[in-house]
């Protein structure tokens, strides 16, 4: 999901205050974008447990990623963008009708899906599936795995 018209913000820099990230352990070189194990299991879980899982993205509802678990064919920064994006309408959504918390969305495209489920009060996690994909299936299995991930997220 590259953005060839460049409409997606792009982090370009690291940002000088902020300490350097601890050395990843050896376990997880084949992706080094899983900087915690028990979190990156949990995505994997998601996409070998459910057939049709292309792959899933950990986020900030500020819309920078946290991990992910994608082929390099998506972009896991654009995904999270888009999944903060799709909180923020969900969120008025829930708000205006007076339905409580914000808990998940999905959005169907020609191809595949795109769902987004809340990790707490400050993490979001997409998934991107095939056309095939079941819809039920995802939704059963998925927010126990937000509120894994977000028990998770409380102990970084």
């Amino acid at each position: 999901m590259n953005d060839p018209g460049g409409f997606l913000p792009r982090r370009t820099a690291r940002q000088p205050d902020l300490p350097a990230p601890a050395p990843l352990p050896r376990s997880l070189a084949g992706n080094p974008s899983l900087p915690y194990p028990a979190i990156g299991t949990e995505l994997a879980e998601l996409r070998l447990q459910i057939p049709g899982v292309r792959g899933s993205v950990l986020g900030g509802v500020d819309g920078l990623r946290i991990t992910h678990d994608v082929p390099e064919e998506l972009d896991p920064d654009d995904l999270a963008a888009v999944a903060a994006a799709t909180f923020g309408l969900g969120r008025q959504v829930s708000l205006r009708l007076g339905q409580g918390e914000f808990c998940q969305s999905t959005v169907r495209n020609q191809a595949g899906y795109f769902a987004v489920y809340a990790v707490g009060a400050e993490a979001l996690l997409c998934v991107v599936g095939q056309d095939a994909i079941n819809v039920a299936r995802l939704h059963l299995h998925a927010p126990p795995v937000a509120e894994r991930l977000a028990k998770l997220l409380a102990q970084v």
